[in-house]
């Protein structure tokens, strides 16, 4: 299966005052459209889609992810509302079920995707509280032969000293570790927020957080090389292979 991955886009709404409105907006339009030379079966979004998590943001989001070809399923970031995040996307069934958490397992491909919700209205930092806990372990237990690919906007470990604690309960990302430890059929999780790309073994599987779409925000790339084009990444996922990853860099 072939899973493309876009984070972080950070979209504002159109305004001539605002160069980054114009730059974000153009990035993810670009994006999508290498995405859908590709033809991945499936495109995830790990949160902060937008940044203040207003309507007109959404509206515009919406616009530039109507293009992909394949089916596009998101998570929130600490910058998304997750009401305005449903609203804006009614016709996805998905995310329409309502409720304090927006995370759902998609069982349509070989393999399965669970998004999760790790993010609380007012704080920066990731959740991943008790009742989340019961819902990560009722749905991995629901399909232990299925291989699992995990999505989620906060990862739960530190990256050097550029993302440390994370979480604002440093217990609560330690369970959610030993929920993925404990159930094989997790062939990896992906991630955001960090705007940096980092993978690394975790959980007993493998973990990948990719750079944010945006140019202005990411870090950790050669500027001089990348030269403004925008990243997103690529994942090959099997049963037998696990998570395979890469960076796409979009031509200019």
């Amino acid at each position: 299966m072939l899973v493309a991955q876009i984070s972080d886009t950070h979209i504002l709404a159109p305004d001539p005052d605002l160069p980054a409105a114009s730059l974000r907006a153009d990035c993810l339009r670009r994006c999508v459209a290498d995405i859908n030379c590709q033809e991945p079966d499936a495109v995830l979004l790990t949160g902060d889609t937008v940044q203040h998590g207003r309507a007109d943001e959404y509206a515009l989001l919406q616009r530039l992810l109507s293009p992909l070809a394949a089916p596009f399923f998101p998570v929130p970031g600490n910058r998304d509302d997750k009401q305005v995040l449903r609203a804006a996307f009614t016709e996805r069934r998905f995310l329409a079920e309502g409720g304090e958490f927006l995370h759902y397992a998609i069982d349509d491909y070989d393999v399965r995707l669970v998004g999760i919700d790790s993010t609380l209205s007012g704080e920066r930092k990731g959740r991943f509280c008790e009742a989340r806990q019961a819902w990560l372990e009722a749905t991995l237990d629901a399909r232990p032969d299925m291989p699992t690919l995990l999505f989620i906007h906060h990862p739960p470990f530190d990256v050097d000293d550029h993302y440390v604690g994370g979480y604002r309960i440093p217990g609560e990302a330690a369970a959610l570790e030993a929920i993925v430890r404990r159930r094989p059929q997790v062939v990896g999780m992906l991630c955001g927020h960090v705007h940096w790309s980092v993978s690394r073994a975790w959980a007993g599987t493998e973990a990948c957080i990719m750079p944010s779409v945006a140019v202005d925000l990411r870090k950790g790339i050669d500027e001089t090389e990348a030269r403004g084009r925008p990243v997103y990444m690529l994942h090959r996922v099997s049963r037998g292979k696990g998570l395979v990853s890469e960076a796409r860099m979009v031509e200019a």
